[in-house]
């Protein structure tokens, strides 16, 4: 969730009892200010251990994650944030040139901060047989399927229930837990995902519809609005590149709700044409938006599961207790 998981959806994912991560900013020397801020709303926001909404201890650790994007930063930054922060997790993911780039990410900031855990997003069979090779494993593997928003593998990508099923396999007496994400916004999806497995889960898109996102209203309602995953949404690079973004890894593309941008880009309208339409659209307001508008709307495939914004404490709620309830269920079924 680069840009729109901000402290204040960290913080108060965070509080409900999940890992709240803040993601990757525009640069990562500019994330020190979203850490000072978390550090700040933590600092005020503690309460009664027995209470409703308590952190999880993390000893000295500042209870929440931090995303790190380094094909094309500096690793030197991050290490400078994990010593002076120590978030409890660094998540990592797309290296440009060699799967190796992991250890060193890996053992660079192990230095910084010892008991920052290390989190690893992959996406295919072959990224979780590398990762058994290294001599710096995570603590943590993230299995993404196919249906995530954002950037995922966009050519060699499988969904989730084939893909982690597969990889928990070969990854079985590594010690390392697995979450699974990529098309879980509900407690269905974190039930099926306990059932293959998982450690845990990881939502993206389900969170972009929380009030606490970071995150233009055009773009929210969007998310509320779409439906049918396999045929509003799609991946491309085309709002990357509209946007002024270049360079990333060519394993990975993004996957975005399609508006007039993209189908006038499969009718041919040349690209100049349609980053002018683009740049004219960013001074519309929440109307750049939508089926008629023109700006990057990245999402997954579960749009069509999310149908109204809600506070972050409250999706956690809902989520879990979903869970649990079908979990029980299932459980009374077999016997």
């Amino acid at each position: 969730m680069r840009i729109y998981a901000g402290p204040a959806l960290a913080v108060a994912v965070s509080r409900a009892g999940g890992l709240g991560y803040i993601g990757p900013g525009a640069k990562t020397k500019n994330m020190k200010d979203d850490l000072e801020e978390a550090s700040t709303m933590v600092n005020k926001a503690h309460v009664a251990s027995n209470g409703p909404n308590t952190f999880r201890s993390t000893r000295s650790l500042l209870p929440v994650g931090v995303g790190y994007q380094l094909w094309g930063d500096d690793i030197n930054e991050a290490v400078a944030h994990t010593d002076r922060f120590k978030p409890c997790a660094a998540w990592l993911y797309a290296p440009k040139e060699d799967p190796e780039e992991y250890q060193d990410w890996s053992r660079r900031l192990r230095e910084a901060s010892p008991e920052t855990q290390i989190w690893i997003q992959i996406g295919t069979l072959e990224e979780a047989k590398q990762l058994l090779k290294a001599s710096e494993k995570p603590d943590i593997v993230v299995v993404q399927g196919a249906e995530a928003g954002g950037h995922g593998r966009a050519e060699d990508g499988m969904g989730i229930m084939t893909l982690f099923p597969e990889i928990a396999d070969v990854m079985a007496g590594s010690q390392i837990p697995l979450v699974a994400a990529g098309g879980i916004a509900d407690g269905r999806g974190v039930a099926a995902a306990q059932c293959m497995g998982a450690s845990g889960v990881a939502m993206g898109t389900r969170f972009l519809a929380a009030t606490e996102a970071r995150i233009g209203r055009g773009y929210q309602n969007e998310i509320v609005r779409a439906s049918d995953g396999a045929v509003s949404t799609t991946r491309t690079l085309l709002y990357n590149h509209l946007r002024g973004t270049f360079g990333w890894p060519k394993q990975y593309s993004p996957r975005t709700i399609i508006n007039k941008s993209h189908v006038e880009h499969v009718a041919g309208t040349p690209f100049e044409e349609l980053k002018a339409r683009h740049d004219e659209a960013l001074q519309m307001g929440d109307n750049g938006w939508g089926p008629e508008g023109r700006l990057a709307t990245y999402a997954g495939a579960s749009v069509g599961l999310i149908h109204g914004v809600k506070d972050a404490g409250d999706i956690i709620r809902e989520i879990q207790h979903d869970a649990m309830e079908r979990i029980r269920s299932l459980s009374s079924g077999i016997e």
